[in-house]
């Protein structure tokens, strides 16, 4: 009996201790340590809106804001900043360009002034910032270990596979696809105009199009398939940032437990779509000799591939992802935007149809020699890239204390750093009183259209990191965007609602429609 009350009390005494334990990390995750961090960051300077752990700042930034859209005829249509983050907008006017909010237990760095940027990022400094965690963990059904999440060696690697594909000789063998697959897209809006629908919503085609597109020219994906990995994509970027979730708050998945269970459910339904893509490429006799993406990559995997190189059967599935939803998303609202800002400015939609005519002799075949001739397009890019950019963010995880000039402030270590991309591309001290005017002519001179700091533009990221991808957006851009001017004339339906709103992309919240007039 005596043994038995001793066994007991020991039970007792190590579920109690097992507990305490849990409850002291607990308290720890939950509130010490994001005090302590706190405490760190105010010491060197860094202030902000006052936080409420473990929640952090998440409940002001998801409040309801009454910021408005401008009308259109306003003047200020492009004046978009305080609408699409309002919160961001509202701590600007009383901490400058530079401040501390939190995501949960996470703080961020808020980044708006391109000369700080340039200090704690150039140099030696840029290999001391990584992505961050908390967004590894929350983006890994849509994106799992690509490209855009991998770092270190890993990244050097599969970007060592990657870039041959993007290659100004592998995209030329593209341009034939692009403009088959373009032109059926339009022949369905000649149709419909003709059974007397003038008005399209031309977002959800063009977006289609771009999907089909580096379906087939990236990885030999036919349209069926192509299509249920792309509304699948399409599901789980609306499931990961439509809704309101507490990112950043410890175990808050085990508050949204079915959501994050369908998360999980379409994230594997998507993988497997991509495997059955990649074993049916691999079991082909031309699947090495393939020079697309998927080629490149299963080069990169083979047993011939060298070690520390090799491309696991997971990882590349994890690309397909990335690039299947990178490589058409960013494509496809560049050009919706574009779209909008001709039908919005027939003086321009005119003086790039010119361009191109002259370009392509009247309607002759598109080549690379005829796309670097458009150079007014490269303007137009380069100004719906600044007023409307697809990324309106860029982030960055400090792995190492990060110190600024002599050593005197630092960054901690941990702390993770958002860098406003819409706040500096609408910054009338960078770009001056004509900052929210559609203005393609400021780069005609500078491929930086002027802007009073170098870092102030930032349409494709910055750094090592800069996007891969990007000489395949401005092709297929140019590619489509010829097609379109050369068969329509373009005008803004009343019925179009203009409101850019984020999800993870800047994109309409209420798709754009235009009316549509064959040439």
């Amino acid at each position: 009996m005596a043994f038995f009350l001793l066994s007991l009390q020991t039970l007792n005494y190590v579920i109690g201790s097992i507990t305490l334990f849990l409850l002291c990390t607990l308290i720890s995750m939950l509130w010490i340590s994001p005090q302590k961090m706190k405490v760190k960051l105010e010491r060197n300077g860094f202030r902000g809106p006052s936080p409420g752990f473990p929640y952090g700042n998440l409940f002001q930034m998801t409040k309801n804001d009454t910021t408005s859209f401008p009308h259109p005829a306003s003047g200020t249509l492009h004046d978009i900043h305080a609408a699409v983050f309002p919160y961001f907008a509202r701590w600007r006017k009383s901490y400058g360009n530079m401040f501390v909010y939190w995501l949960g237990t996470e703080p961020f760095l808020y980044i708006a002034d391109p000369d700080f940027l340039k200090q704690v990022t150039s140099g030696i400094l840029g290999k001391q910032w990584g992505k961050p965690n908390v967004f590894k963990r929350d983006r890994k059904p849509m994106f799992g270990n690509g490209l855009l999440m991998v770092e270190g060696n890993d990244w050097t690697n599969h970007r060592h596979v990657i870039s041959p594909a993007f290659s100004m000789t592998n995209l030329n063998t593209m341009i034939g696809l692009m403009e088959e697959t373009t032109n059926k897209m339009l022949n369905r809006w000649n149709n419909l105009v003709l059974s007397g629908q003038r008005e399209i919503d031309i977002e959800k085609h063009v977006a289609e199009n771009a999907a089909e597109i580096i379906a087939k020219t990236s990885f030999g994906i036919n349209e069926e398939n192509g299509k249920k990995v792309f509304e699948k994509l399409q599901s789980m970027q609306a499931m990961l940032f439509k809704t309101n979730r507490l990112v950043g708050v410890p175990f808050s998945k085990f508050l949204h437990l079915k959501q994050s269970y369908d998360a999980w459910k379409l994230g594997k339904e998507i993988d497997e779509l991509l495997l059955a893509v990649i074993e049916s490429r691999r079991g082909s006799d031309a699947a090495q000799q393939e020079n697309d993406l998927l080629g490149l990559m299963l080069a990169g995997s083979d047993e011939k591939a060298m070690q520390e190189r090799r491309l696991t059967t997971r990882e590349l599935v994890d690309e397909c992802k990335t690039f299947f939803f990178g490589g058409h998303e960013t494509t496809a609202l560049a050009l919706s935007w574009t779209l909008l800002m001709l039908a919005f400015h027939p003086d321009w939609q005119s003086t790039l149809r010119e361009e191109v005519i002259k370009a392509t002799q009247s309607g002759g075949e598109l080549t690379s020699d005829v796309l670097s001739r458009l150079t007014k397009m490269g303007w137009v890019l380069n100004e719906v890239l600044r007023l409307y950019s697809p990324a309106p963010n860029v982030q960055r995880q400090a792995r190492e204390d990060i110190c600024i000039g002599n050593g005197d402030q630092v960054i901690p270590k941990g702390t993770n750093m958002w860098i406003d991309v819409v706040a500096m591309h609408h910054d009338a001290a960078l770009w001056g009183p004509d900052v929210f005017q559609f203005r393609p002519d400021r780069f005609a001179d500078s491929i930086h259209g002027g802007c009073k700091h170098r870092m102030g533009f930032l349409p494709f990221g910055f750094g090592g990191r800069i996007c891969v991808g990007r000489n395949l957006t401005v092709t297929e851009y140019k590619v489509v965007l010829c097609l379109i001017l050369r068969k329509f004339q373009l005008s803004v339906s009343p019925a179009y609602q203009h409101e850019p709103k984020i999800m993870l992309s800047l994109r309409p919240a209420n798709g754009i429609q235009l009316v549509l007039t064959p040439l």
